[in-house]
């Protein structure tokens, strides 16, 4: 058979060429394109710890301002609550004073009405008084026809009223 003795004198040939074919891209990658990728993959890895370290110092930037808005906000509120209490304090003793303004005009309206009703009573008191002898001289002088002085009338009312 010719083609199994033709065999090893193409096999030899075509071996030959595979390895320079194989050595011309193993030096073409080797040297050529992988330190291009190698120094790629440098580059984007010292862009990422770049940007980490950049993300991480804002991260650190905003940690710090949160906690001095924090800080701000917590001394706001202190001094609102304050100033909240001292208002409250002024209402309370403004309230207060005219609580007792208020009380004190009620309790001389209540001693002027008091007094306006003790001076009625005894009015009316001595009214009913002249109108209770009246009407006891004139029921004296009805039934028994003896005439009674206007005291004595006066002073039998009151003996009357009082005992």
């Amino acid at each position: 058979m010719p083609q199994i003795s033709q065999l090893a004198e193409t096999f030899a040939s075509q071996l030959f060429w595979l390895l320079v074919t194989f050595g011309f891209v193993f030096f073409v990658v080797g040297k050529m394109m992988l330190p291009r990728v190698i120094s790629t993959v440098d580059a984007r890895d010292q862009s990422v710890a770049g940007d980490l370290a950049a993300a991480e110092a804002a991260r650190a930037a905003a940690d710090q301002a949160e906690e001095n808005w924090r800080a701000e906000e917590n001394a706001a509120r202190e001094g609102a609550q304050k100033r909240i209490a001292e208002a409250r304090a002024q209402g309370n003793a403004a309230a207060a004073q005219r609580l007792a303004a208020a009380h004190a005009e009620t309790d001389a309206r209540i001693a002027a009405a008091e007094a306006q009703i003790a001076a009625a009573t005894a009015a009316a008191s001595d009214e009913i008084e002249a109108v209770a002898a009246d009407a006891a001289r004139d029921i004296v002088a009805r039934f028994s026809g003896a005439e009674v002085t206007a005291a004595e009338a006066q002073n039998a009312v009151k003996a009357a009223l009082n005992g």
